[in-house]
């Protein structure tokens, strides 16, 4: 087990320094772009083999438990240790990454977005792996810092060189949001560090803060959420992300908003809830009252992109609907209940599936239509998919209503249970103020659900007319099928029986919270 989560976490750097290498004659195949895009289905696609392996072996009578332990000393003057370990928390999260990466690798071996050279393009996507799969799986807080940037030099070179329109303006915004946020989110980590004595996060959680003032506390969460809440994204410090996903390149947009997203929220509920929770109490209803207006504005925003007339892009629409579903991540984590907790982490779950495959199906239409605004897709009789490739418009369907927390898919338990827990919020919070918080984001559900409709209505109904403006469009490919197939499944695996995730993340929510004690 020690040995599957080392490799889970190293074994896609040394494939990123394989991939640049040249090929072996025998494995070049038609061409070297096609040996190296091969190279990188293999890498992920044993990394998520050995994800499968390390879940299967996972005690799951002890979900609580951190398992598959490696406690190494690196740096003894400052007490910096290699320490990597899983447990119900951050399992998941490792399955969901090396999943979405694997699939990305695989579309990616058919559809290669365009750019320079494909050896490039495999290398940054391992790298950009490793470093989101080290930031679930390490237990120190230097660590967890130098994984939480790892990723981000590998996701601004994916937007920069093979981006669309204005990739450039992007992935600089990207990247200069996310690093002056971790610059503040750094000076946080090593205040409790140097404060506390340890940067051990499992100790920080056990001793949960009784080592620290309520002074330093507040300090400490006050710069670790900025840090956070950039890369959450939480209103108002969302701004980047739609002008990233715009101009990034299908599978830079499903990593973006599937993995990159849930670091940090996964982060708020890892280190700033058990180690520091008077700090994590003072923020609280703050926290709540930015993600709900989230949600109400990402709710807009799509709303008015969604209306004839208005060019609204269909990826940026997706984007601003994450700054809404990550409201409701928020807001769970912001009840500091084991309920809200709960939902906030299946949220997470449910949105990389759910908008992953948005993003998939929103990079097919753009690849077959030339665009993605959704004027010229519903010009004229529309897209009309329906009618025209019935199996891409009921998939596009398919992840409206999963999106819009239909009962049965996955959206749907982690909202619910985000707004139980704001209904009766952890002891010392505001109930009213929280109750507040929680019929607003009642009424975020309602817009989400009106702009998703509106979006299905347009681009998927309509007269099929075939002629010279509008040719026959391409159905569901078999590569496509593959790519996405496993979401759609993982969708309704999860709103069926939910008791799957949340019998995983539930003792260990309750542990974390009591301060390291069953």
């Amino acid at each position: 087990m020690q040995f599957l989560l080392a490799l889970i976490v190293v074994g896609p750097l040394i494939g990123a320094v394989a991939a640049l290498l040249p090929a072996p004659p025998g494995l070049k195949g038609r061409s070297p772009d096609q040996a190296v895009l091969r190279h990188g289905v293999v890498v992920t696609g044993v990394v998520l083999l050995a994800a499968i392996v390390l879940a299967l072996g996972f005690d799951h009578s002890h979900p609580a438990k951190m398992q598959a332990t490696t406690d190494i000393s690196w740096i003894p003057a400052l007490d910096i240790r290699i320490h990597l370990g899983t447990d119900g928390i951050s399992l998941p999260l490792l399955v969901l990454t090396a999943l979405l990466t694997f699939l990305c690798a695989l579309y990616s071996y058919f559809k290669m977005p365009t750019g320079p050279s494909a050896k490039a393009f495999v290398a940054l996507l391992l790298v950009l792996e490793s470093g989101t799969l080290a930031t679930f799986a390490v237990l120190d807080l230097v660590l967890f810092f130098l994984a939480f940037e790892m990723v981000l030099i590998p996701m601004y070179f994916l937007i920069a060189r093979w981006g669309g329109a204005q990739k450039t303006r992007a992935a600089w915004k990207f990247i200069l949001y996310t690093l002056l946020g971790s610059v503040v989110m750094l000076l946080g980590l090593l205040l409790i560090g140097l404060k506390s004595g340890t940067f051990d996060m499992v100790a920080l959680a056990t001793d949960n803060g009784r080592g620290l003032t309520t002074s330093v506390q507040v300090t400490a969460v006050l710069a670790i959420a900025i840090g956070l809440a950039v890369k959450t994204p939480m209103w108002p410090l969302h701004s980047w992300l739609p002008d990233a996903h715009t101009a990034a390149p299908t599978v830079g947009s499903v990593l973006l908003a599937g993995v990159l997203l849930k670091m940090g929220t996964y982060g708020f509920v890892r280190i700033a809830l058990p180690i520091a929770p008077e700090g994590m109490q003072t923020f609280a209803p703050y926290l709540a009252a930015f993600a709900v207006v989230g949600i109400i504005y990402g709710s807009l925003a799509c709303l008015s992109l969604a209306r004839k007339g208005n060019k609204g892009d269909l990826k940026r629409l997706i984007a601003y609907s994450s700054v809404g579903h990550m409201g409701f991540v928020l807001l769970g984590i912001a009840s500091m209940t084991p309920t809200g907790v709960n939902g906030a982490l299946f949220a997470n779950i449910a949105h990389g599936l759910i908008t992953g495959l948005l993003f998939f199906l929103v990079g097919a239409l753009k690849d077959r239509y030339g665009t993605a605004d959704l004027d010229t897709l519903a010009g004229a009789t529309g897209a009309a998919l329906y009618g025209r490739a019935p199996r891409l418009g009921a998939l596009l369907a398919f992840g409206a209503v999963a999106s819009l927390g239909l009962p049965g898919l996955a959206g749907f338990w982690g909202e619910m249970l985000t707004m139980f827990g704001a209904f009766d919020p952890a002891p010392g919070l505001s109930r009213p103020a929280f109750l507040t918080f929680m019929a607003i984001a009642g009424l975020g559900t309602l817009l989400t659900a009106a702009y998703l409709l509106t979006v299905v209505r347009r681009v998927c109904m309509g007269e099929r007319r075939e002629n010279a403006e509008q040719p026959a469009v391409a159905d569901v490919q078999g590569y496509e099928f593959a790519a996405w197939t496993p979401l759609v499944a993982l969708t309704v695996l999860a709103g069926l029986w939910p008791a799957v995730l949340l019998g995983l993340t539930d003792p260990a929510v309750q542990k974390l919270l009591a301060g390291g004690k069953s």
